[in-house]
Protein backbone atom coordinates (compact mmCIF):
# COMPACT_ATOMS: atom_id res chain seq x y z
CA UNK A 1 0.00 0.00 0.00
CA UNK A 2 0.93 3.64 -1.12
CA UNK A 3 2.47 5.57 2.08
CA UNK A 4 -0.24 7.08 4.09
CA UNK A 5 -2.75 4.88 3.73
CA UNK A 6 -4.54 2.90 5.79
CA UNK A 7 -3.07 0.09 7.58
CA UNK A 8 -5.94 -2.08 7.97
CA UNK A 9 -6.08 -5.75 6.39
CA UNK A 10 -9.04 -7.00 4.27
CA UNK A 11 -10.50 -10.46 4.67
CA UNK A 12 -13.40 -11.11 2.16
CA UNK A 13 -15.78 -13.61 2.54
CA UNK A 14 -17.40 -15.46 -0.39
CA UNK A 15 -20.44 -18.35 -0.33
CA UNK A 16 -20.54 -21.08 -2.92
CA UNK A 17 -22.76 -24.35 -3.85
CA UNK A 18 -26.38 -22.99 -2.60
CA UNK A 19 -27.75 -20.17 -0.52
CA UNK A 20 -28.07 -19.83 3.53
CA UNK A 21 -25.12 -21.51 4.27
CA UNK A 22 -24.36 -18.89 7.09
CA UNK A 23 -22.07 -16.47 5.64
CA UNK A 24 -23.38 -14.02 7.70
CA UNK A 25 -22.95 -15.89 10.75
CA UNK A 26 -19.09 -17.54 9.87
CA UNK A 27 -18.23 -13.30 9.45
CA UNK A 28 -19.65 -12.68 12.38
CA UNK A 29 -17.51 -15.86 14.18
CA UNK A 30 -14.31 -14.88 12.75
CA UNK A 31 -15.05 -10.92 13.84
CA UNK A 32 -15.34 -12.42 17.44
CA UNK A 33 -12.51 -14.33 17.02
CA UNK A 34 -10.44 -11.51 16.00
CA UNK A 35 -12.22 -8.66 18.59
CA UNK A 36 -10.83 -11.16 21.27
CA UNK A 37 -7.16 -11.24 20.00
CA UNK A 38 -7.34 -7.61 20.53
CA UNK A 39 -7.63 -6.48 16.88
CA UNK A 40 -10.60 -3.72 15.79
CA UNK A 41 -12.75 -5.54 13.85
CA UNK A 42 -15.33 -4.04 11.51
CA UNK A 43 -18.32 -5.89 9.37
CA UNK A 44 -19.73 -4.83 6.11
CA UNK A 45 -22.25 -6.77 3.82
CA UNK A 46 -22.45 -5.92 0.31
CA UNK A 47 -26.12 -7.60 -1.47
CA UNK A 48 -26.07 -7.37 -5.16
CA UNK A 49 -30.00 -7.28 -5.30
CA UNK A 50 -31.24 -3.69 -7.13
CA UNK A 51 -33.09 -2.71 -4.15
CA UNK A 52 -31.48 0.24 -2.68
CA UNK A 53 -32.01 -1.32 1.02
CA UNK A 54 -34.37 -4.01 2.13
CA UNK A 55 -36.06 -1.41 4.11
CA UNK A 56 -39.97 -1.84 1.13
CA UNK A 57 -39.20 -5.50 0.82
CA UNK A 58 -41.25 -8.21 2.14
CA UNK A 59 -40.50 -9.83 5.83
CA UNK A 60 -41.35 -13.31 4.13
CA UNK A 61 -38.78 -13.09 1.20
CA UNK A 62 -35.67 -10.97 3.17
CA UNK A 63 -36.70 -11.82 6.48
CA UNK A 64 -36.14 -8.83 9.21
CA UNK A 65 -35.25 -5.61 8.65
CA UNK A 66 -32.12 -4.50 11.07
CA UNK A 67 -32.04 -0.72 11.75
CA UNK A 68 -28.65 0.83 12.89
CA UNK A 69 -28.44 3.65 15.48
CA UNK A 70 -28.10 6.23 12.33
CA UNK A 71 -31.62 5.21 10.93
CA UNK A 72 -29.86 2.41 7.98
CA UNK A 73 -32.42 -0.23 7.45
CA UNK A 74 -30.11 -2.94 6.24
CA UNK A 75 -30.12 -7.06 6.03
CA UNK A 76 -30.48 -9.09 9.18
CA UNK A 77 -26.75 -10.13 8.98
CA UNK A 78 -25.54 -7.10 10.28
CA UNK A 79 -27.64 -7.59 13.45
CA UNK A 80 -25.32 -10.64 13.61
CA UNK A 81 -22.25 -8.63 13.18
CA UNK A 82 -23.60 -6.67 16.19
CA UNK A 83 -24.23 -9.49 18.55
CA UNK A 84 -20.92 -10.70 18.01
CA UNK A 85 -19.06 -8.48 17.96
CA UNK A 86 -20.61 -6.40 20.31
CA UNK A 87 -20.22 -2.91 18.30
CA UNK A 88 -22.84 -1.02 16.44
CA UNK A 89 -22.55 -0.28 12.96
CA UNK A 90 -23.96 2.13 10.60
CA UNK A 91 -25.28 2.98 6.82
CA UNK A 92 -21.79 2.19 5.42
CA UNK A 93 -21.80 -1.32 6.88
CA UNK A 94 -24.18 -2.62 4.22
CA UNK A 95 -24.04 -1.79 0.76
CA UNK A 96 -26.15 -2.86 -2.16
CA UNK A 97 -26.01 -2.45 -5.63
CA UNK A 98 -29.03 -0.59 -5.52
CA UNK A 99 -27.00 1.97 -3.76
CA UNK A 100 -24.31 1.89 -5.90
CA UNK A 101 -26.00 2.37 -8.90
CA UNK A 102 -28.18 5.08 -7.48
CA UNK A 103 -25.33 7.19 -6.42
CA UNK A 104 -23.70 6.86 -9.75
CA UNK A 105 -26.39 7.94 -12.44
CA UNK A 106 -26.81 10.81 -10.05
CA UNK A 107 -23.41 11.60 -10.74
CA UNK A 108 -24.00 10.81 -14.43
CA UNK A 109 -26.80 13.25 -14.69
CA UNK A 110 -24.81 16.04 -12.83
CA UNK A 111 -21.89 15.35 -15.53
CA UNK A 112 -19.29 14.68 -13.03
CA UNK A 113 -17.66 11.69 -15.36
CA UNK A 114 -16.94 14.93 -17.79
CA UNK A 115 -18.62 13.45 -20.62
CA UNK A 116 -17.64 9.55 -19.94
CA UNK A 117 -18.78 6.31 -21.06
CA UNK A 118 -20.28 5.33 -17.40
CA UNK A 119 -19.72 1.43 -17.35
CA UNK A 120 -19.34 -1.38 -14.97
CA UNK A 121 -15.61 -1.43 -15.33
CA UNK A 122 -13.98 1.00 -14.24
CA UNK A 123 -17.38 2.80 -12.42
CA UNK A 124 -19.13 0.30 -10.78
CA UNK A 125 -16.42 -1.40 -9.46
CA UNK A 126 -14.44 1.75 -8.24
CA UNK A 127 -17.83 2.57 -6.17
CA UNK A 128 -17.31 -0.57 -4.61
CA UNK A 129 -13.73 -0.41 -3.47
CA UNK A 130 -14.32 2.92 -2.42
CA UNK A 131 -16.77 0.82 0.04
CA UNK A 132 -14.11 -1.37 1.34
CA UNK A 133 -11.76 1.40 2.31
CA UNK A 134 -14.76 3.69 3.57
CA UNK A 135 -14.78 1.92 6.96
CA UNK A 136 -10.73 0.93 7.06
CA UNK A 137 -9.65 4.26 8.87
CA UNK A 138 -9.80 3.01 12.87
CA UNK A 139 -9.69 -0.37 11.85
CA UNK A 140 -7.39 -3.19 11.69
CA UNK A 141 -9.13 -6.00 10.07
CA UNK A 142 -12.36 -5.13 7.70
CA UNK A 143 -14.16 -7.87 7.08
CA UNK A 144 -16.52 -7.97 3.77
CA UNK A 145 -19.30 -10.50 2.94
CA UNK A 146 -20.18 -10.77 -0.47
CA UNK A 147 -24.52 -11.63 -0.40
CA UNK A 148 -25.31 -14.17 -3.04
CA UNK A 149 -23.58 -17.31 -4.22
CA UNK A 150 -20.86 -17.29 -6.49
CA UNK A 151 -21.99 -17.51 -10.49
CA UNK A 152 -25.05 -15.08 -9.80
CA UNK A 153 -25.13 -12.69 -12.07
CA UNK A 154 -25.75 -9.73 -9.92
CA UNK A 155 -23.00 -10.29 -7.56
CA UNK A 156 -20.39 -10.60 -10.45
CA UNK A 157 -19.10 -6.58 -10.07
CA UNK A 158 -18.54 -6.97 -6.10
CA UNK A 159 -16.53 -10.41 -7.73
CA UNK A 160 -14.88 -7.97 -9.77
CA UNK A 161 -14.21 -5.72 -7.64
CA UNK A 162 -12.67 -7.74 -5.09
CA UNK A 163 -10.34 -8.97 -7.31
CA UNK A 164 -9.19 -5.63 -8.58
CA UNK A 165 -8.37 -4.80 -4.40
CA UNK A 166 -6.40 -7.52 -3.93
CA UNK A 167 -4.35 -6.32 -7.26
CA UNK A 168 -4.19 -3.11 -5.44
CA UNK A 169 -3.65 -3.85 -2.35
CA UNK A 170 -1.41 -6.89 -2.40
CA UNK A 171 -1.61 -10.59 -1.48
CA UNK A 172 -0.81 -9.97 2.09
CA UNK A 173 -3.05 -7.42 2.95
CA UNK A 174 -6.22 -9.07 1.79
CA UNK A 175 -7.58 -13.20 2.37
CA UNK A 176 -9.87 -14.85 0.64
CA UNK A 177 -12.67 -17.37 2.68
CA UNK A 178 -14.78 -19.14 1.16
CA UNK A 179 -18.15 -21.21 2.41
CA UNK A 180 -19.09 -24.23 0.18
CA UNK A 181 -21.00 -27.09 0.73
CA UNK A 182 -20.19 -30.51 1.39
CA UNK A 183 -23.04 -32.87 1.45
CA UNK A 184 -23.90 -35.94 2.91
CA UNK A 185 -25.53 -38.79 0.38
CA UNK A 186 -27.09 -41.46 2.52
CA UNK A 187 -27.92 -43.66 -0.26
CA UNK A 188 -23.82 -43.44 -0.46
CA UNK A 189 -22.90 -43.47 2.72
CA UNK A 190 -20.21 -40.80 2.24
CA UNK A 191 -19.49 -36.94 1.78
CA UNK A 192 -18.96 -35.59 -1.37
CA UNK A 193 -16.48 -32.86 -2.79
CA UNK A 194 -17.56 -32.30 -6.15
CA UNK A 195 -19.84 -29.50 -5.44
CA UNK A 196 -16.59 -28.00 -3.38
CA UNK A 197 -14.85 -27.85 -6.47
CA UNK A 198 -16.89 -26.44 -8.85
CA UNK A 199 -17.79 -23.91 -6.80
CA UNK A 200 -14.38 -22.96 -6.15
CA UNK A 201 -13.54 -23.59 -9.90
CA UNK A 202 -16.27 -21.07 -10.68
CA UNK A 203 -14.14 -18.73 -8.23
CA UNK A 204 -10.90 -19.12 -10.04
CA UNK A 205 -12.78 -18.43 -13.22
CA UNK A 206 -13.65 -14.86 -12.22
CA UNK A 207 -9.94 -14.90 -10.91
CA UNK A 208 -10.14 -15.24 -7.19
CA UNK A 209 -7.82 -17.97 -5.61
CA UNK A 210 -9.35 -18.77 -2.17
CA UNK A 211 -7.42 -18.84 0.78
CA UNK A 212 -9.55 -20.54 3.50
CA UNK A 213 -12.30 -22.84 2.89
CA UNK A 214 -14.86 -23.66 5.38
CA UNK A 215 -16.59 -26.33 4.46
CA UNK A 216 -20.84 -27.08 5.62
CA UNK A 217 -21.07 -30.49 6.40
CA UNK A 218 -23.60 -32.50 8.31
CA UNK A 219 -21.42 -35.20 9.45
CA UNK A 220 -17.70 -34.51 10.80
CA UNK A 221 -14.92 -33.55 7.76
CA UNK A 222 -12.51 -36.27 8.17
CA UNK A 223 -8.67 -35.79 6.59
CA UNK A 224 -8.57 -37.59 4.03
CA UNK A 225 -12.07 -35.80 2.94
CA UNK A 226 -9.91 -32.27 3.77
CA UNK A 227 -6.70 -33.08 1.37
CA UNK A 228 -8.89 -33.84 -1.48
CA UNK A 229 -10.63 -30.87 -0.76
CA UNK A 230 -7.12 -29.13 -0.29
CA UNK A 231 -5.52 -30.76 -3.68
CA UNK A 232 -8.62 -30.05 -6.11
CA UNK A 233 -9.29 -26.75 -4.84
CA UNK A 234 -5.18 -25.23 -4.23
CA UNK A 235 -5.61 -24.84 -0.89
CA UNK A 236 -3.07 -25.84 2.53
CA UNK A 237 -4.95 -28.39 4.45
CA UNK A 238 -4.81 -26.63 7.37
CA UNK A 239 -7.36 -24.18 5.80
CA UNK A 240 -10.14 -26.26 5.00
CA UNK A 241 -12.24 -25.69 7.83
CA UNK A 242 -15.28 -27.66 9.20
CA UNK A 243 -18.31 -25.91 10.13
CA UNK A 244 -20.81 -28.29 10.67
CA UNK A 245 -24.16 -27.47 12.87
CA UNK A 246 -24.06 -26.77 16.35
CA UNK A 247 -26.71 -26.38 18.77
CA UNK A 248 -26.51 -22.50 19.21
CA UNK A 249 -24.75 -20.01 16.80
CA UNK A 250 -22.34 -18.32 19.93
CA UNK A 251 -21.02 -21.81 19.68
CA UNK A 252 -19.41 -21.46 16.16
CA UNK A 253 -16.43 -19.25 17.26
CA UNK A 254 -15.60 -22.35 19.76
CA UNK A 255 -15.21 -24.14 16.77
CA UNK A 256 -13.37 -22.39 14.42
CA UNK A 257 -11.04 -21.64 17.22
CA UNK A 258 -10.76 -25.52 17.55
CA UNK A 259 -9.81 -25.55 14.39
CA UNK A 260 -7.16 -22.60 14.39
CA UNK A 261 -8.84 -20.27 11.94
CA UNK A 262 -8.09 -17.44 13.55
CA UNK A 263 -4.64 -18.53 13.80
CA UNK A 264 -4.63 -18.92 9.86
CA UNK A 265 -6.01 -15.86 9.00
CA UNK A 266 -3.29 -13.67 11.00
CA UNK A 267 -0.81 -15.70 9.65
CA UNK A 268 -1.75 -14.74 6.32
CA UNK A 269 -2.02 -11.11 7.23
CA UNK A 270 0.68 -10.47 9.16
CA UNK A 271 -1.22 -9.56 12.25
CA UNK A 272 -0.55 -9.51 15.80
CA UNK A 273 -2.91 -9.72 19.03
CA UNK A 274 -2.84 -12.69 21.74
CA UNK A 275 -4.77 -16.23 21.88
CA UNK A 276 -7.95 -15.48 22.44
CA UNK A 277 -9.66 -16.09 25.73
CA UNK A 278 -12.64 -17.54 25.11
CA UNK A 279 -13.32 -18.64 29.01
CA UNK A 280 -16.53 -15.96 28.95
CA UNK A 281 -17.89 -16.81 26.06
CA UNK A 282 -17.85 -20.25 26.48
CA UNK A 283 -19.27 -19.77 29.99
CA UNK A 284 -22.27 -18.10 28.35
CA UNK A 285 -22.54 -21.11 25.45
CA UNK A 286 -22.37 -23.64 28.02
CA UNK A 287 -25.38 -21.71 29.54
CA UNK A 288 -27.50 -21.52 26.75
CA UNK A 289 -27.30 -25.27 26.42
CA UNK A 290 -27.57 -26.55 29.87
CA UNK A 291 -29.31 -23.61 31.48
CA UNK A 292 -29.09 -23.90 35.21
CA UNK A 293 -32.63 -22.83 36.15
CA UNK A 294 -34.49 -25.34 33.50
CA UNK A 295 -36.86 -23.50 30.70
CA UNK A 296 -39.40 -21.47 29.86
CA UNK A 297 -42.16 -21.08 27.48
CA UNK A 298 -42.83 -18.18 25.83
CA UNK A 299 -45.56 -17.48 22.88
CA UNK A 300 -44.50 -14.90 20.06
CA UNK A 301 -47.45 -13.98 18.35
CA UNK A 302 -46.29 -12.09 14.84
CA UNK A 303 -47.48 -11.36 11.55
CA UNK A 304 -44.89 -13.09 9.85
CA UNK A 305 -43.74 -16.15 11.73
CA UNK A 306 -43.90 -18.60 8.79
CA UNK A 307 -40.92 -17.06 8.40
CA UNK A 308 -38.47 -16.66 11.53
CA UNK A 309 -35.60 -15.01 10.05
CA UNK A 310 -38.13 -11.99 9.95
CA UNK A 311 -38.08 -11.88 13.95
CA UNK A 312 -34.20 -12.97 13.89
CA UNK A 313 -33.28 -10.04 16.98
CA UNK A 314 -36.31 -11.36 19.15
CA UNK A 315 -35.13 -15.15 18.69
CA UNK A 316 -31.34 -13.49 19.79
CA UNK A 317 -32.72 -11.06 22.29
CA UNK A 318 -35.32 -13.89 24.25
CA UNK A 319 -31.85 -16.33 24.06
CA UNK A 320 -29.68 -13.33 25.64
CA UNK A 321 -32.30 -12.82 28.44
CA UNK A 322 -32.47 -16.37 28.94
CA UNK A 323 -28.69 -16.23 29.23
CA UNK A 324 -29.31 -13.66 32.32
CA UNK A 325 -31.77 -15.32 34.02
CA UNK A 326 -29.85 -18.87 33.54
CA UNK A 327 -32.60 -20.63 31.87
CA UNK A 328 -33.94 -21.63 28.46
CA UNK A 329 -35.89 -20.17 26.59
CA UNK A 330 -38.51 -22.41 23.98
CA UNK A 331 -40.17 -20.05 21.71
CA UNK A 332 -43.84 -20.95 19.78
CA UNK A 333 -43.94 -18.67 17.01
CA UNK A 334 -47.99 -18.17 15.86
CA UNK A 335 -49.26 -16.72 13.54
CA UNK A 336 -51.63 -13.95 14.37
CA UNK A 337 -53.87 -14.88 11.40
CA UNK A 338 -53.67 -18.21 13.66
CA UNK A 339 -54.93 -16.75 16.83
CA UNK A 340 -57.68 -14.48 14.93
CA UNK A 341 -59.29 -18.25 14.06
CA UNK A 342 -58.48 -20.11 17.19
CA UNK A 343 -59.03 -17.36 19.68
CA UNK A 344 -56.60 -16.03 22.56
CA UNK A 345 -57.28 -19.02 25.34
CA UNK A 346 -53.45 -20.39 23.81
CA UNK A 347 -52.02 -17.88 26.37
CA UNK A 348 -52.56 -19.91 28.93
CA UNK A 349 -50.18 -22.57 27.89
CA UNK A 350 -47.48 -19.80 28.16
CA UNK A 351 -45.55 -18.22 30.98
CA UNK A 352 -45.13 -15.09 28.66
CA UNK A 353 -46.24 -13.84 25.38
CA UNK A 354 -44.07 -10.60 23.16
CA UNK A 355 -46.16 -9.55 20.33
CA UNK A 356 -43.43 -8.00 17.88
CA UNK A 357 -43.89 -5.69 15.07
CA UNK A 358 -45.36 -5.20 11.94
CA UNK A 359 -47.38 -3.30 8.99
CA UNK A 360 -50.88 -3.63 8.20
CA UNK A 361 -54.54 -4.86 9.09
CA UNK A 362 -53.87 -8.53 8.40
CA UNK A 363 -54.15 -10.63 12.03
CA UNK A 364 -54.29 -7.57 14.29
CA UNK A 365 -57.40 -8.12 15.52
CA UNK A 366 -56.56 -11.46 17.36
CA UNK A 367 -53.50 -9.68 18.58
CA UNK A 368 -55.93 -7.20 20.08
CA UNK A 369 -57.99 -10.29 21.46
CA UNK A 370 -54.96 -11.46 22.77
CA UNK A 371 -53.64 -8.76 24.74
CA UNK A 372 -57.39 -8.68 26.37
CA UNK A 373 -57.11 -12.19 27.41
CA UNK A 374 -53.40 -11.65 28.87
CA UNK A 375 -53.74 -8.41 30.32
CA UNK A 376 -56.72 -10.00 32.38
CA UNK A 377 -55.29 -13.21 33.41
CA UNK A 378 -52.24 -11.30 34.40
CA UNK A 379 -49.90 -13.10 31.90
CA UNK A 380 -46.23 -11.35 31.55
CA UNK A 381 -46.64 -9.52 28.36
CA UNK A 382 -43.99 -7.91 25.89
CA UNK A 383 -45.50 -5.37 23.67
CA UNK A 384 -43.21 -4.25 20.73
CA UNK A 385 -44.06 -1.30 17.83
CA UNK A 386 -47.08 -2.73 16.78
CA UNK A 387 -47.40 -4.59 20.04
CA UNK A 388 -47.59 -1.53 22.14
CA UNK A 389 -50.36 0.02 19.13
CA UNK A 390 -52.48 -3.07 20.47
CA UNK A 391 -52.35 -2.73 23.81
CA UNK A 392 -53.39 1.08 23.52
CA UNK A 393 -56.27 0.05 21.29
CA UNK A 394 -57.03 -2.26 23.20
CA UNK A 395 -57.11 -0.67 26.49
CA UNK A 396 -59.13 1.99 25.04
CA UNK A 397 -62.18 -0.41 23.83
CA UNK A 398 -62.16 -2.47 26.85
CA UNK A 399 -61.53 -0.34 29.79
CA UNK A 400 -62.17 3.51 28.83
CA UNK A 401 -65.00 2.72 26.92
CA UNK A 402 -63.93 3.48 23.33
CA UNK A 403 -65.71 0.73 21.52
CA UNK A 404 -64.90 1.97 18.08
CA UNK A 405 -60.64 3.30 18.70
CA UNK A 406 -58.60 1.67 16.41
CA UNK A 407 -55.32 2.81 14.80
CA UNK A 408 -55.93 5.15 11.52
CA UNK A 409 -53.34 2.83 9.79
CA UNK A 410 -56.17 0.00 10.22
CA UNK A 411 -59.16 2.26 9.91
CA UNK A 412 -58.88 5.61 7.93
CA UNK A 413 -62.44 6.62 9.04
CA UNK A 414 -62.10 5.35 13.35
CA UNK A 415 -63.96 7.43 15.42
CA UNK A 416 -61.16 7.65 17.81
CA UNK A 417 -57.98 7.16 16.35
CA UNK A 418 -56.06 6.31 19.82
CA UNK A 419 -52.88 5.21 16.96
CA UNK A 420 -52.50 7.95 14.13
CA UNK A 421 -49.98 9.50 11.93
CA UNK A 422 -47.95 12.81 12.78
CA UNK A 423 -48.21 15.80 10.80
CA UNK A 424 -44.89 15.12 9.52
CA UNK A 425 -46.01 11.81 8.19
CA UNK A 426 -49.34 12.82 6.86
CA UNK A 427 -47.21 14.30 3.33
CA UNK A 428 -44.81 11.61 2.85
CA UNK A 429 -44.85 9.86 -1.09
CA UNK A 430 -41.94 7.73 -1.05
CA UNK A 431 -42.49 4.69 1.07
CA UNK A 432 -38.45 3.91 1.10
CA UNK A 433 -36.42 5.37 4.21
CA UNK A 434 -38.98 7.51 5.56
CA UNK A 435 -40.43 6.34 8.56
CA UNK A 436 -39.11 7.21 12.46
CA UNK A 437 -35.88 5.54 11.60
CA UNK A 438 -32.65 4.80 13.99
CA UNK A 439 -32.17 5.72 17.59
CA UNK A 440 -33.93 8.65 19.32
CA UNK A 441 -33.88 9.59 23.15
CA UNK A 442 -36.35 8.63 25.91
CA UNK A 443 -37.04 9.89 29.25
CA UNK A 444 -38.20 7.67 31.74
CA UNK A 445 -40.34 8.59 35.03
CA UNK A 446 -39.16 7.97 38.49
CA UNK A 447 -40.62 5.16 40.28
CA UNK A 448 -42.30 3.20 36.83
CA UNK A 449 -40.90 -0.28 36.26
CA UNK A 450 -39.19 0.42 33.43
CA UNK A 451 -36.79 2.90 35.30
CA UNK A 452 -36.33 0.27 37.75
CA UNK A 453 -35.39 -2.27 34.66
CA UNK A 454 -33.17 0.59 32.98
CA UNK A 455 -31.56 2.27 36.06
CA UNK A 456 -31.15 5.25 34.12
CA UNK A 457 -33.57 8.28 33.59
CA UNK A 458 -32.87 9.00 29.76
CA UNK A 459 -32.40 6.13 27.35
CA UNK A 460 -31.49 5.73 23.51
CA UNK A 461 -33.71 2.97 21.87
CA UNK A 462 -33.94 2.41 17.88
CA UNK A 463 -37.39 3.00 15.96
CA UNK A 464 -38.93 2.09 12.77
CA UNK A 465 -42.04 3.08 12.65
CA UNK A 466 -44.51 5.24 10.74
CA UNK A 467 -47.90 6.03 13.24
CA UNK A 468 -47.81 7.03 16.80
CA UNK A 469 -49.86 7.03 19.74
CA UNK A 470 -52.25 10.00 19.39
CA UNK A 471 -51.27 12.88 21.92
CA UNK A 472 -54.82 13.68 22.20
CA UNK A 473 -56.08 10.80 24.02
CA UNK A 474 -53.18 9.88 26.54
CA UNK A 475 -55.33 11.85 29.24
CA UNK A 476 -58.54 9.25 28.76
CA UNK A 477 -55.89 6.46 29.02
CA UNK A 478 -54.36 7.42 31.88
CA UNK A 479 -57.42 7.79 33.53
CA UNK A 480 -58.46 4.42 32.77
CA UNK A 481 -54.91 3.20 34.37
CA UNK A 482 -52.51 2.69 32.40
CA UNK A 483 -48.80 4.56 32.55
CA UNK A 484 -46.82 5.81 30.11
CA UNK A 485 -43.60 6.03 31.50
CA UNK A 486 -41.45 6.66 28.82
CA UNK A 487 -41.52 9.77 26.18
CA UNK A 488 -39.36 11.86 23.99
CA UNK A 489 -37.61 14.74 25.63
CA UNK A 490 -40.29 16.87 25.14
CA UNK A 491 -42.96 14.98 26.24
CA UNK A 492 -45.03 14.62 23.68
CA UNK A 493 -44.20 10.75 22.22
CA UNK A 494 -45.14 7.68 23.84
CA UNK A 495 -42.12 5.28 23.64
CA UNK A 496 -43.03 3.17 26.94
CA UNK A 497 -46.65 2.12 28.40
CA UNK A 498 -46.90 -0.28 31.63
CA UNK A 499 -49.88 -1.37 33.75
CA UNK A 500 -49.63 -1.02 37.41
CA UNK A 501 -51.07 -3.72 39.57
CA UNK A 502 -49.99 -6.08 36.39
CA UNK A 503 -47.27 -9.02 37.12
CA UNK A 504 -45.35 -7.44 33.78
CA UNK A 505 -46.85 -5.67 31.33
CA UNK A 506 -45.00 -3.40 29.01
CA UNK A 507 -44.33 -2.50 25.82
CA UNK A 508 -42.07 -0.21 23.58
CA UNK A 509 -42.77 2.07 20.65
CA UNK A 510 -38.86 1.36 19.96
CA UNK A 511 -37.38 -2.37 19.30
CA UNK A 512 -35.10 -3.17 22.00
CA UNK A 513 -34.14 -6.45 20.14
CA UNK A 514 -31.90 -4.58 18.01
CA UNK A 515 -29.46 -3.22 20.33
CA UNK A 516 -29.25 -6.77 22.31
CA UNK A 517 -26.07 -8.97 22.59
CA UNK A 518 -25.22 -12.09 24.20
CA UNK A 519 -22.43 -10.63 26.63
CA UNK A 520 -24.95 -7.89 27.15
CA UNK A 521 -28.60 -8.69 27.10
CA UNK A 522 -30.96 -5.56 27.10
CA UNK A 523 -32.70 -4.87 30.15
CA UNK A 524 -36.21 -5.50 28.92
CA UNK A 525 -35.41 -9.43 27.43
CA UNK A 526 -33.95 -10.08 30.85
CA UNK A 527 -36.84 -8.63 32.73
CA UNK A 528 -39.65 -10.43 30.86
CA UNK A 529 -37.49 -13.69 30.58
CA UNK A 530 -37.09 -13.15 34.31
CA UNK A 531 -40.99 -12.40 34.88
CA UNK A 532 -41.63 -15.88 32.61
CA UNK A 533 -39.62 -17.63 35.15
CA UNK A 534 -41.75 -16.14 38.29
CA UNK A 535 -44.75 -17.56 36.31
CA UNK A 536 -42.94 -21.10 35.51
CA UNK A 537 -42.74 -21.41 39.70
CA UNK A 538 -45.60 -20.07 40.91
CA UNK A 539 -48.09 -22.71 42.28
CA UNK A 540 -51.31 -23.46 40.04
CA UNK A 541 -54.43 -21.81 40.70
Amino acid sequence: MTSGESSAKYVFITGGVVSSLGKGIAAASIGRLLRERGLRVTIQKFDPYLNVDPGTMSPFQHGEVFVTDDGAETDLDLGHYERFIDESLSQPNNITSGMVYQDIIARERRGDFLGATVQVVPHVTDAIKNAITRLAGEYDVVITEIGGTVGDIESLPFMEAIRQFRQDVGRRESLFIHLTLVPYIAAAGELKTKPTQHSVRELLGIGIQPDILICRAEQRVGEEIRKKIARFCNVDVSKVIESRDVDTIYELPLSYRAQQLDDRICEHLGLGGWPPDLSEWTAMVNTIKNPPRGRVKVAVVGKYTELQDAYKSIAEALTHGGIANEVGVDVDWLSSEWVDNRGADFANEYHGVLLPGGFGLRGVSGKVEAVRQIREKKIPYFGICLGLQCAIIEFARNVCGLANSNSAEFDGDTEDPVISLLDSQQRVVDMGGTMRLGAYACRLDQGSLAREIYGEEEISERHRHRYEVNPTYTGALEDGGMRFSGKSPDGNLVEVLELPGHPFFIATQFHPELKSRPTRPHPLFEAFVGAAAIRRDQPAA
